[in-house]
C-alpha cells in the first residue's frame, strides 16, 4: 500500500511539473519599451494602388547575376523619372545620390544632428514571370490591374509595395510640413533579386562616411493573418537572416561502356553521398535564438497542446522535433537546411561517366556558420571514396547577427504594427528564410529589422515569385500609415 502511494505521490508530481512549465512557458520578462503610436495622416488606398499599378508597368526584371546589363537599363531610368513626378515634394524635401548606377539612396536631413539617421529600405527590381505561366495569371502580370480591390502584378509584394508605401509616406509626412530631427535615408537597391552590387555599395558608402544608424528595415516577415501555431494573427518582425552557400560534390570515376559497369562507379558513390547528408540534417536550434523567444512570444495564443510540448521539450523534445520536421517551413526555421538542387553525369544513356557531380544549396542557420557546414559535410561524406568539396564561387554568405527585441526601434515597430495592421496580434521576433538587402548593413548598425506592415494570409504569401503575386488596396494604406507611424516614432524616441 505504501508503495502504491508512493507512486501516486511521484506521478502526481511529474503531471505538477509538466502543468506548471505549461503555464509558465511564455514570453519572457524582458521587453522593448512600449510606444505610443501617433496618429498618421489618412491615407487612400485606390490611389496607392494607382501609383503601384503604374509602378509594376516599368520592367524593372532581373533575373541573372549583372542584371540588368549595359543598355537594358531604360526601365529603371523611367522608373527614377516617375518617381519625381508622382511624389515632387518628398524629392523636394531630399536629396538623392544615385548609387552604382541604379541604386537610389534619399537623404532627409534631421535638424539633430546628435540623433543617429535610420534607414528604409526596399528594392526596385522583380523576378521574372515564368515563360508559358502569363495565361494562368487574372490579369497580365505587368498591367497593374485592380480586380475588385486586389492589385494583380509581378512585384505587388515583392517589393514594390514596400518602396510605393515608404514614398506615400514621405510625401504625405513632407506635405504636411513635416520636418525630421532625425536624418532619415529611403534606400532602394535596383538589383536585390540577383544578389547584386546596389545595396551593398550603398552600404558600404555610408559606412565610409561613418554613418551609425539607430535602424534599418527591410522587407522580410509580415503579419499573418492566419499562422498556423496559433489559428490566428502574428506579427513576425525578422530580427535576423539566415546565410547562405552552395557546394559542388564532385566524384571521379572510370568511364568506359555501360555494358561492362563497375558496382562502385562515380553515380553510385556521389548518390551515397546525397544520402549521407539527407540522413544526417544539421541539429535543430528551438532553445537558441531567435526561435527561443519566437516560440516564447506567441505561448499565449496557442492551444494547450502545442504549449505544454513546447514547455516540456526535456520530455518531448523529440516529437516536437519529428512534428517540426514534417513542415518544410518549420523545419527550415529551426535548423540549417540541406537541399540538393542540380544533377550533372553522362552525357549519354550508356556511357559512364568519368565525373559525377551535384549541386547542394544549404541555408545556415544563425547557430551555425559556413565553416560548419563545410566540416558537416567533410564529416558524412568521410567514408564514401573520392568525393570532393568545392565551394562554389559567386553569392554567398554567414548568417547575420541576431538583432535585440528590446531596443526602441522594435518598440516603434511594434506600435506601428499594433496600430495600423492588426491590434489583436501577438508580436513576435522571428527568423528570415531567404536573403534581403538588409544583409549588408551590419556596418552601420546593429538594429537591423525585416518586417513589412502588411496582414496577409498563408496564400497571399505564397504568391511571392509566383503566379497571381498580389495584394489588397486595403494592405496598401496600412502599410503607408505604419511607415509614417514608424518615422514619427523614431523621430520621437530618445
Amino acid at each position: 500500500m505504501r508503495f502504491r502511494l508512493s507512486g501516486l505521490a511521484v506521478l502526481v508530481l511529474f503531471i505538477a511539473v509538466i502543468i506548471g512549465r505549461t503555464l509558465s512557458y511564455g514570453p519572457s520578462g524582458e521587453s522593448a519599451p512600449r510606444l505610443e503610436a501617433p496618429d498618421a495622416p489618412a491615407m487612400s488606398g485606390e490611389v496607392i494602388g494607382r501609383h503601384l499599378g503604374e509602378a509594376i508597368r516599368f520592367q524593372t526584371v532581373t533575373g541573372k547575376a549583372g542584371d540588368p546589363e549595359a543598355g537594358e537599363e531604360q526601365p529603371w531610368l523611367d522608373f527614377h523619372d516617375w518617381l519625381a513626378a508622382t511624389y515632387p515634394t518628398a524629392h523636394e524635401a531630399m536629396t538623392l545620390e544615385k548609387i552604382a548606377g541604379l541604386t537610389l539612396l534619399y537623404r532627409w536631413e534631421g535638424s539633430d544632428p546628435s540623433l543617429n539617421p535610420i534607414i528604409l529600405m526596399a528594392h526596385q527590381d522583380v523576378v521574372p514571370v515564368s515563360p508559358g505561366t502569363e495565361g494562368d495569371w487574372d490579369a497580365p502580370p505587368f498591367a497593374g490591374e485592380i480586380i475588385d480591390g486586389i492589385l494583380v502584378g509581378r512585384g505587388a509584394l515583392d517589393d514594390k509595395a514596400s518602396l510605393i508605401t515608404l514614398m506615400e509616406a514621405a510625401e504625405g509626412l513632407a506635405q504636411s510640413g513635416f520636418a525630421p530631427k532625425r536624418t532619415v535615408y529611403f534606400l532602394f537597391g535596383h538589383d536585390e533579386e540577383v544578389a547584386g552590387v546596389g545595396a551593398k555599395s550603398a552600404f558600404a558608402l555610408l559606412e565610409e562616411r561613418g554613418v551609425t544608424a539607430d535602424m534599418v528595415l527591410d522587407e522580410g516577415m509580415v503579419t499573418v493573418a492566419n499562422a498556423p501555431l496559433t489559428g490566428g494573427p502574428l506579427t513576425i518582425i525578422g530580427v535576423a537572416e539566415k546565410g547562405y552557400l552552395t557546394v559542388e560534390l564532385q566524384v571521379s570515376g572510370e568511364g568506359g561502356h555501360s555494358s561492362t559497369p563497375p558496382r562502385d562507379n562515380a553515380v553510385v558513390r556521389l548518390s551515397r553521398a546525397l544520402v549521407a547528408l539527407e540522413e544526417n540534417q544539421f541539429p535543430s536550434h528551438l532553445n537558441e535564438q531567435p526561435l527561443k523567444d519566437f516560440f516564447r512570444g506567441m505561448a499565449p495564443n496557442m492551444s494547450f497542446v502545442i504549449r505544454m510540448a513546447l514547455a516540456n521539450r526535456w520530455l518531448l523534445g523529440s516529437q516536437v522535433e519529428k512534428e517540426l520536421a514534417k513542415l518544410p517551413t518549420a523545419d527550415a526555421l529551426v535548423r540549417t537546411t540541406i537541399a540538393p538542387t542540380m544533377l550533372e553525369g553522362s552525357t549519354k544513356e550508356n556511357v559512364l561517366p568519368q565525373r559525377a557531380s551535384a549541386t547542394v544549396n544549404f541555408r545556415i542557420h544563425p547557430s551555425d556558420s559556413v565553416e560548419k557546414v563545410l566540416d558537416h559535410i567533410s564529416k558524412v561524406t568521410r567514408d564514401i571514396d573520392g568525393v570532393e568539396i568545392i565551394a562554389l564561387d559567386g553569392f554567398a554568405s554567414e548568417p547575420s547577427p541576431v538583432s535585440s527585441a528590446e531596443t526602441q526601434a522594435f518598440a516603434a515597430l511594434s506600435a506601428a504594427a499594433s496600430s495600423s495592421v492588426s491590434l489583436d496580434a501577438p508580436i513576435v521576433p522571428g527568423l528570415v528564410l531567404g536573403a534581403t538587402d538588409a544583409r549588408f548593413s551590419y556596418g552601420v548598425s546593429e538594429n537591423v529589422y525585416r518586417y513589412m506592415p502588411a496582414l496577409l494570409h498563408t496564400d497571399e504569401i505564397g504568391g511571392i515569385h509566383g503566379t497571381n503575386e498580389k495584394v489588397s488596396l486595403e494592405n496598401l494604406a496600412r502599410m503607408a500609415r505604419a511607415y509614417t507611424q514608424i518615422i514619427l516614432l523614431m523621430d520621437e524616441a530618445q
